[in-house]
């Protein structure tokens, strides 16, 4: 339970009034107040944002603007091709330590020759300072006094188009600036959909305005998670954190032909040693059978009932009416199809190691 102090010192979001309004239930979140779900409930609101559009606040995530900083210094703190990146364009990539864990991972963005980050909110503080420290601190900027929300779903281009046509043609992962909106096609649904950067002093109006289209719900935080656990990406502080290599989380697909051959970023001895010689657990999917969800923490048995991994994510996927979860498994135990156990109550369920993303992404494609 949360201490009232505590409460009381939780930051909102430009939107949090709104949130209010519309029934949602708040609970904490990263020092944030934050709507887990509306009245509709979490299964209504992913399975909606799956057909249709969903409206998410993300406002709490960290907004970075970074000032005279090439692709170049970037590069030597993330193991991302930026030089590569054309302006208009982003990139997921990872913030590393020297020891070549993940610190965090985001998005970066090159317009106008600079770059933003949209990094997590739990870490954005930790971010900044790192960022700081390696940059300079005049070159770091967090943007605080802008909302961004987040409008996803197979629908979402044809909403947001009436307001602005130009993102109709965006293609996935690219950037525009329309007006006083800084838009970016890019989610973490597994869906095609939006990222709209705006002035927190006209949140609330562009949310009403979207809201008011008949194919538009608002949804929280609860099926932001089953969207992203679905779509098999992971969240900080569960399934990556900064003792995680990229290559234990599935992540080296972030590390381009040229960073691997050239190095330069931080653990690129230990990265780059186990491209070459695989780390001893990585991150899988997993597919409990039966209807019990396994969660967070649930240990990973083998058949004689010996400790081989543990849950990182876990729950009930809507669109598979059926359990799903995420964790790290030995070796060789990691391949799909592999028979395994998660320990449900203090009962080994029987599972199945299983490809991610559970559910096809659908991101765009132009034609």
């Amino acid at each position: 339970m949360v201490a009232a102090d505590e409460t009381l010192r939780l930051r909102q979001t430009p939107l949090h009034a709104l949130h209010v309004s519309l029934g949602a239930k708040m609970v904490p979140f990263a020092g944030y107040d934050m709507p887990v779900q509306y009245p509709s409930g979490i299964i209504a609101e992913h399975l909606h944002t799956r057909s249709k559009a969903g409206l998410f606040d993300v406002s709490h995530m960290g907004q970075v603007r970074l000032h005279g900083v090439g692709a170049k210094a970037l590069e030597a703190l993330v193991p991302g091709d930026l030089a590569a990146l054309p302006d208009g364009r982003m990139r997921y990539t990872l913030l590393l330590n020297d020891e070549g864990g993940i610190v965090d991972d985001l998005m970066a963005i090159r317009t106008d020759g600079e770059f933003r980050l949209v990094v997590n909110a739990a870490r954005k503080e930790i971010d900044v300072a790192h960022l700081r420290e390696r940059l300079g601190s005049a070159a770091v900027e967090l943007d605080a006094d802008r909302a961004l929300l987040a409008l996803q779903g197979p629908l979402a281009a044809e909403v947001l188009s009436r307001l602005a046509p130009a993102v109709a043609a965006m293609p996935f992962l690219s950037c525009v600036q329309i007006g006083g909106l800084f838009i970016t096609r890019s989610g973490y649904t597994g869906e095609d959909g939006f990222e709209i950067s705006v002035a927190a002093a006209d949140a609330v109006a562009l949310a009403e305005r979207l809201l008011a289209e008949p194919e538009v719900a608002p949804v929280g935080l609860g099926a932001r998670d089953t969207l992203r656990l679905e779509a098999g990406l992971c969240l900080y502080g569960h399934d990556i954190d900064d003792t995680t290599s990229p290559v234990a989380a599935g992540l080296a697909w972030t590390i381009s032909a040229r960073r691997r051959a050239e190095g330069g970023f931080p653990g690129a001895d230990r990265i780059l040693r186990e491209l070459a010689d695989p780390p001893a657990c990585r991150r899988v999917g997993i597919r409990p059978d039966g209807r019990a969800p396994a969660r967070e923490g649930s240990a990973i048995v083998d058949d004689a009932g010996n400790l081989i991994g543990e849950v990182t994510s876990g729950g009930f996927g809507p669109s598979l009416n059926a359990p799903i979860a995420m964790g790290y498994v030995a070796r060789a135990y990691s391949d799909p199809g592999t028979a395994l156990a998660v320990v449900v109550r203090d009962v080994a369920r029987p599972a199945r190691v299983a490809p991610m993303p559970f559910v096809p992404t659908r991101y765009y494609r132009a034609p």
